[in-house]
């Protein structure tokens, strides 16, 4: 599927992928356009599942960077399920985190993204 995105010129800022049994997953994907995506994707004959909720955050790594993330979420009363970081090795890092969909929207607020 990774192939045949960038096959048709999709951008992929991120993805993830979570087992969901023994024979699928779930692959999360961050494009730069999401229109272009579920256009091309469309095109392409993929079929995509979702949305599913998740944030990517990006910032500049610093001591703490990610703790401090976590820390303005349970103020929110959101709870992450699972997540996935990672530094750029330029000072830069990501980080995709898992919400329940009631949760997204306050996720979005406490974070800022």
């Amino acid at each position: 599927m990774l192939s045949q995105l960038a096959g048709v010129g999709v951008n992929l800022l991120a993805f993830t992928a979570i087992p969901v049994g023994p024979m699928h997953m779930q692959l999360t994907i961050f494009p730069e356009d999401v229109p272009k995506m579920a256009n091309e994707s469309k095109m392409a004959g993929l079929v995509l599942d979702g949305p599913h909720p998740a944030l990517l955050v990006q910032g500049d790594d610093r001591l703490g960077a990610i703790a401090e993330i976590h820390a303005s979420l349970p103020r929110a009363e959101v709870d992450v399920y699972a997540s996935s970081g990672v530094n750029d090795g330029r000072g830069g890092f990501g980080y995709v985190l898992y919400v329940k969909p009631d949760e997204y929207e306050r996720a979005v607020a406490a974070l800022g993204v």
